[in-house]
């Protein structure tokens, strides 16, 4: 059984009575002797907490477990009464007190992170879920609570150091990176859905650095014409833009969306959401950058489906994925779909594999069906039951009918010749369009006055022609 003398821990101080608490995928309400988490396994966490389990304001830090330390590494976080955060404990007295009395407070302060349930005592009516999906049950006084996934350090392995300084800020020490619900990018401070603006100025301390993704202006200073609206239709420059100039390393793209993601899941943090959102909007309408990145975009469409498959971890689910998020994601999927088909080489391979498992996974869980074929040609049959062959141009993807459907415009002189076109008059457009849109019809009853009537209509437009 592990000791103090064997693996790390984190101290949670200070809390409030039966606080919510969490750590990564697991939360829980703290007990009265609860101090904190043991055994915790090499790599990123989260911790959270807040002074009740409904969605109040949530305080979440980050830190990182190194494989292994001599001795094993003990982090301190209290919870700060009058600002109400959790802050790190800095005082080096402080922490060696607390390491040195670490014995005193292992077996009945310190919850197990990851322990089975099977090695405590628990009934039937001790057992539940916890909110993210995770089992918890009492034992030895306490709630042990386990993941059922183990998706965790797939949720975080691209979560460096770089990306968490740029985000939240350089941490003072290297393992204390803080975000709450309210912390948020300047570009979306006005709206935090169920906090007013005077909680979300009194917690705005700092501006999360996000990449600065818009997806309003995804082509170069000075850019005009073609250039501007093959960028606005491919974001490749946009996505290129941000790995040269703001990115350690592309990859960051990718951490970037997993940080958005568990501060989401976590704390509800609306920020997070709204650039979550961003970075689907910019890499699911890139093509050229497939060529470039093709790891990346691999990458990015694992972690997609993974993420989307805890999507329901919160309680209610994050995304309705019956209404916003297949208004979300659908347009942007099969898009992604459209442009991908186009590319050609070994880059495509691997990125059409990982779409084709997210595509799979999305209709066996959703009903989504985004690879719709559609006949390109087969037999019709016709109203008075005739049947012929009919044959779609492959080039044909656009819908021209109804709101798609071309507008005709009126051009002056001016703009015709600007165009190279030849100008007609007026009045001599009215004397065309009459020759056009008149076709003869033969007469069914060739003695019948519809015939006679015909050759006066010929005869005035005779007439016409020859006036002009």
């Amino acid at each position: 059984m592990a000791n103090p003398s064997q693996s790390a821990s984190v101290l949670l101080l200070n809390l409030p009575p039966k606080a919510f608490c969490g750590i990564d995928l697991l939360s829980f309400t703290t007990s009265p002797r609860f101090q904190g988490i043991k055994n915790l396994p090499p790599g990123l966490h989260l911790v959270f907490t807040g002074a009740t389990n409904s969605f109040s304001l949530r305080y979440g830090v980050w830190f990182r477990v190194p494989e292994e330390t001599n001795p094993p590494s003990l982090y301190i976080k209290k919870w700060h009464a009058q600002s109400e955060e959790l802050v790190a404990e800095t005082d080096v007295a402080a922490v060696l007190r607390w390491r040195a009395n670490l014995g005193g407070i292992w077996r009945d302060g310190l919850t197990p992170y990851r322990q089975s349930v099977v090695e405590g005592e628990t009934t039937e009516d001790d057992e539940g879920k916890n909110e993210n999906g995770a089992t918890k049950a009492i034992a030895d006084g306490h709630e042990v609570i386990t993941e059922e996934t183990g998706d965790w350090a797939r949720l975080t392995d691209y979560i460096t150091e770089h990306v968490l300084d740029r985000i939240t800020g350089t941490s003072e020490a290297r393992d204390h990176w803080a975000l709450t619900s309210a912390s948020s990018a300047k570009i979306d401070v006005d709206d935090i859905p169920g906090i007013s603006k005077a909680e979300a100025s009194r917690f705005f301390e700092k501006d999360l650095g996000f990449l600065p993704i818009d997806l309003k202006q995804t082509w170069r200073e000075g850019a005009v014409g073609r250039e501007r609206t093959l960028a606005a239709q491919d974001r490749s420059w946009a996505l290129r833009q941000l790995v040269d100039t703001v990115c350690q390393d592309h990859m960051d793209i990718i951490g970037e969306l997993q940080f958005c993601f568990l501060s989401l899941l976590t704390l509800n943090n609306n920020s997070c959401l709204e650039q979550w959102k961003r970075l689907l909007g910019l890499m699911l309408t890139c093509q050229e950058a497939i060529q470039t990145y093709p790891g990346l975009f691999t990458r990015f469409l694992a972690t997609l489906k993974l993420q989307l498959e805890h999507n329901q971890d919160a309680e209610g689910g994050l995304f309705d994925m019956r209404d916003e998020g297949s208004t979300l994601l659908k347009p942007l999927l099969k898009r992604f779909r459209h442009g991908l088909e186009q590319q050609s080489g070994a880059a495509k391979v691997d990125v059409m594999d990982e779409l084709d498992e997210l595509e799979d996974y999305l209709k066996a869980e959703h009903g989504w069906l985004l690879n719709e074929d559609y006949a390109r040609h087969g037999m019709l049959q016709l109203e008075d039951g005739e049947e012929v062959m009919m044959d779609m141009n492959p080039e044909d993807d656009e819908d021209e009918s109804g709101d798609y459907a071309p507008t005709m415009v009126e051009l002056t002189r001016e703009q015709a010749e600007e165009l190279g076109l030849q100008y007609i008059e007026p009045e001599e457009q009215e004397t065309v369009k009459v020759k056009q849109n008149t076709r003869p019809v033969p007469a069914q009853h060739p003695e019948s006055s519809e015939d006679e009537d015909y050759e006066e209509e010929m005869q005035d437009l005779e007439d016409m022609d020859a006036r002009y």
